[in-house]
């Protein structure tokens, strides 16, 4: 682990230099790769839990016996993501998967943007909106069945066949996480030879502690977020940038050097 730099161009070169020797990269991402895109996060000062309590609209609880309150925030984020392209962030990821430094993007995102721009070995570790389950028959949807007249109209969606609230397939709080997904993230993060945050906090367990797998198999750790990690102090470089004007440069570095 290298001291702190304040000297941003040296930090991406490292970063790059440190990206290049890595055969077996995985990414873990937080909201603050989308951010850049229009959609909001979450921790930050301006982010959503500053205006809403979490466990009141994005709780299962709150899905079960409020739904009217869990499916008005749910349209509030949906409406951003539905109008929501990839940004250079989300670009350069890809650029540096093709060129075979990066080989799984962990996603604490559930707006399919790493998808779209063209990544192929994601892992959405807190679900996706991209489908729906019927609450009641347990039958899934394509959510763009009902989306759009979900974000016209405010109705809550109901199952076709049975009546029953459908539930975008993301993990709520009191929700357990995709067994299936997270065991395959532990396995990237243990096997690993590079772990490169971006955008996350950190402060969302248990997916706060994968970096600690890949940390414990000696894999060098670089951290891309604008603010402070519990893990910056074990981090080869930290840097408190926008991911969407710092991956890019790295990215070119990596390919072209």
């Amino acid at each position: 682990m290298r001291p702190p730099s304040h000297d941003l161009s040296a930090d991406i070169r490292r970063c790059a230099e440190i990206i290049q020797k890595a055969g077996n990269g995985v990414v873990l991402t937080g909201a603050g790769i989308s951010t850049p895109s229009g959609i909001p996060d979450f921790r930050s000062p301006t982010g959503l839990w500053k205006r809403y309590n979490p466990f009141e609209v994005a709780s299962l609880s709150t899905f079960r016996y409020r739904p009217e309150k869990f499916f008005a925030w749910l349209r509030e984020i949906a409406l951003e993501i539905n109008v929501a392209n990839p940004n250079p962030a989300h670009t350069a990821i890809v650029a540096m998967e093709q060129s075979g430094h990066l080989n799984t993007i962990i996603t604490q995102n559930v707006d399919r943007l790493h998808q779209q721009a063209g990544s192929k070995h994601v892992l959405e570790i807190h679900g996706s909106l991209a489908t729906s389950t019927c609450s009641r028959c347990y039958r899934q949807f394509d959510t763009s069945e009902f989306m759009s007249h979900f974000l016209d109209t405010s109705e809550i969606p109901h199952c076709p066949d049975c009546g029953g609230i459908l539930k975008p397939d993301i993990i709520l709080f009191e929700e357990q996480l995709p067994i299936k997904t997270w065991l395959r993230a532990q396995e990237a993060c243990l096997s690993c030879d590079l772990i490169l945050v971006v955008g996350s906090s950190l402060e969302v367990l248990p997916v706060a502690g994968l970096p600690i797998l890949a940390l414990e198999n000696d894999a060098p750790l670089l951290i891309i977020n604008e603010m402070e990690t519990y893990l910056d102090v074990r981090a080869e470089v930290t840097l408190k940038a926008d991911a969407a004007d710092v991956l890019p440069k790295i990215a070119e570095l990596v390919n072209t050097t």
